[in-house]
């Protein structure tokens, strides 16, 4: 019993473990991520319904978006953005790790008459003939990325686009992370049973890496008859930080602003939204 608590409790090194297929592709949290994505009065999974909508206008009209336009949203989950989009007449693609909700969001393009294409992929694998005008990755996808596949994905953005093709996404901010406060929990049904619709013992141990300005939510899961744990990695930026990132791999920044509704910038703010388009 001791070696196994010095285990759930041990820091890993930052990134060390990828688990995004047990939290996407598994049969019974993706039901609930689903039902998340869904609830149109909260900021889980999704951001609620009336900023959506608020962020989809601006979308629209800061980028021009028309039957003109194609758009590659990285992360579409049961398609809240990309039916929004879509309806401005623009051609939209949809890429998500998770079965359940790519199968939603079809049903809703059918239903609504919208030509959306929709891929069931891990978006790190994705690749395309399609050249598009603008590629977007919203509710901070991009801070639960390791720097390496941070880096593979930009590469794949910059050979995505179109030669005056734009990129919009949202990050974390350091503001963000001194909010953050290492803790371990545990619980039975640890998160209401999110983790498994049995009985399980649930842990959750955060970690903060003040040098890398990342913060993991481990989650070590023990039912009756098998034990696993999701790692939930994000990495924080600051204004600096981030602009390096994208410069680094031939992206100018265009503008940064508080969130994917174009709200001013603040430097106080939890998040920050970067338009960035290719570095001539």
């Amino acid at each position: 019993m001791f070696s196994d608590l010095e285990k759930i409790n041990k820091r890993p090194k930052p990134f060390q473990f990828y688990t995004a297929e047990e939290l996407w592709a598994n049969e019974h949290t993706s039901k609930m991520m689903l039902e998340f994505h869904l609830n149109e009065s909260i900021d889980v999974s999704s951001r609620n319904a009336k900023f959506i909508d608020r962020s989809a206008n601006w979308i629209g009209s800061h980028f021009g978006l028309d039957g003109t336009k194609n758009i590659c949203d990285f992360g579409c989950g049961p398609g809240l953005y990309t039916t929004r989009i879509a309806e401005s007449g623009a051609s939209v693609t949809g890429i998500d790790f998770s079965k359940r909700s790519i199968s939603y969001a079809k049903n809703i393009a059918k239903e609504r008459g919208l030509k959306i294409e929709y891929i069931h992929q891990n978006y790190l694998h994705f690749t395309s003939e399609k050249r598009f005008d603008l590629i977007t990755m919203i509710m901070c996808d991009f801070c639960a990325l390791s720097p390496e596949q941070r880096n593979d994905l930009l590469k794949k953005f910059y050979h995505l686009l179109k030669s005056n093709g734009s990129v919009l996404l949202d990050v974390y901010s350091l503001e963000s992370y001194n909010k953050r406060e290492e803790q371990t929990v545990y619980e039975v049904n640890l998160l209401n049973g999110f983790w498994s619709p049995k009985k399980y013992h649930g842990f959750q141990n955060t970690f903060k890496y003040e040098y890398e300005k990342v913060v993991l939510d481990k989650y070590t899961i023990i039912e009756e008859n098998r034990n696993y744990e999701v790692y939930n990695w994000l990495q924080y930026f600051s204004k600096e930080s981030i602009t390096k990132e994208f410069e680094k791999n031939n992206f100018m920044i265009e503008n940064l602003y508080s969130d994917v509704a174009g709200s001013k910038y603040d430097p106080g703010s939890g998040e920050m939204a970067v338009v960035v388009k290719k570095a001539i």
